[in-house]
């Protein structure tokens, strides 16, 4: 079982990485990240890709996540506060009242992560992908259906940011993911690793309809406006979302969702 700590004062120091949660956003946590909500929590500690060192839960809500907290560590310390002190931690309402601070992992050479994966592996690569909403629904799609990796360039934000997470639904804490330094180095890994690479642009392209979903592939999404570089888009297949004429692009997590449903592996297990 795990154990329940009492925190009666916004600085007590046990809860310290707790602290104006926005701010510490912006600056970083020192290799550590926020998880927020039942759900999040949930993947959190049933995937144990991450470790997880404590966990900050609102009084009220605390019946409410016993099934949650089972999955936990037996040794996590859990501390609970009522609101007034949690809004005085946290530096906001913080209506949930349901936090975990977990610590980041060394991150993956993505060499050794793509050779481990799959011969049909689905991997999605984001490219200047700076948007925390758009970077969680993508991880969220990518769970939903079955891709095997994401990999992102430096530009792209940080999938483990607070806001991107908790739109992911957990699925950053889950889906194995890589950094690499820009678009170049990740097209000649891609390739060294055997992957057909497929550019998302509303222009010059083909139907994604009409690609196929085998072997391995690898899809890339570009930030909304620039894209991706036509230099890059150069070496790749373009594929295209077919729509209404007076109308060429979807936001690039609607997209996401509409490519990577396309090329599904179906018949094959999620991921673990």
């Amino acid at each position: 079982m795990t154990t329940t700590i009492p925190i009666s004062a916004p600085d007590d120091p046990r809860i310290a990485a707790y602290r104006n949660v926005r701010e510490r956003d912006l600056v970083g946590r020192e290799g550590r990240f926020v998880a927020e909500g039942k759900v999040v929590l949930n993947v959190l500690f049933a995937a144990r890709r991450f470790t997880a060192e404590s966990a900050l839960i609102l009084d009220k809500r605390l019946d409410g996540v016993t099934d949650t907290l089972a999955l936990a560590p037996s040794d996590l310390p859990v501390y609970v506060a009522d609101q007034a002190t949690m809004d005085a931690i946290a530096g906001f309402h913080i209506h949930r009242g349901i936090l975990a601070i977990g610590r980041k992992r060394v991150e993956d050479d993505a060499l050794e992560l793509l050779a481990a994966l799959h011969a049909d592996a689905l991997v999605v690569v984001l490219v200047g992908i700076s948007n925390h909403d758009n970077v969680g629904a993508i991880f969220r799609n990518a769970a939903a259906f079955g891709a095997d990796a994401v990999i992102l360039d430096r530009e792209s934000c940080d999938p483990l940011y607070r806001k991107a997470i908790r739109v992911s639904v957990g699925a950053a804490l889950k889906i194995p993911y890589a950094v690499m330094g820009d678009a170049e180095a990740i097209h000649a890994c891609l390739a060294e690793a055997g992957f057909e690479q497929l550019a998302m642009t509303p222009r010059d392209a083909d139907d994604i309809l009409r690609i196929a979903p085998t072997g391995r592939q690898a899809i890339y999404l570009g930030a909304e406006g620039p894209g991706l570089p036509e230099d890059l888009m150069a070496r790749m297949r373009r594929v295209r979302i077919d729509m209404e004429a007076d109308f060429d692009s979807l936001n690039v997590a609607a997209a996401s969702a509409v490519a990577l449903h396309r090329l599904r592996r179906t018949g094959r297990a999620a991921i673990a």
